[in-house]
């Protein structure tokens, strides 16, 4: 993973565990993103679902009207071994 001398994540994803209440964190984001941030990061995680689902990604690409190449790398890390992404789908499988 790339990280550069700005790189928060691990400060943000620490703020996040353990946090129980799911509108704060929406209105955390909504407040701290920028509405095209919000759409961005939102149609990332329809296209892993969709993934997950089965639903090719040409289909993907065209309902949602992204770019073969994110995904392609939302595919590409589903399958990688440990992958976070397979570890959040599953989870939100769970929360149902």
């Amino acid at each position: 993973m790339h990280r550069n001398s700005l790189d928060r994540l691990p400060e943000l994803a620490s703020l996040f565990d353990g946090v129980r209440d799911p509108r704060l964190v929406e209105g955390f984001l909504r407040e701290l993103l920028t509405p095209s941030e919000i759409h961005g990061i939102s149609s990332r995680w329809e296209l892993v679902k969709r993934l997950d689902a089965g639903q090719s990604q040409r289909a993907i690409a065209t309902e949602l009207g992204l770019s073969l190449c994110k995904i392609t790398r939302g595919s590409r890390e589903l399958k990688k071994p440990g992958s976070a992404l397979r570890a959040m789908l599953d989870r939100h499988r769970r929360q149902g």
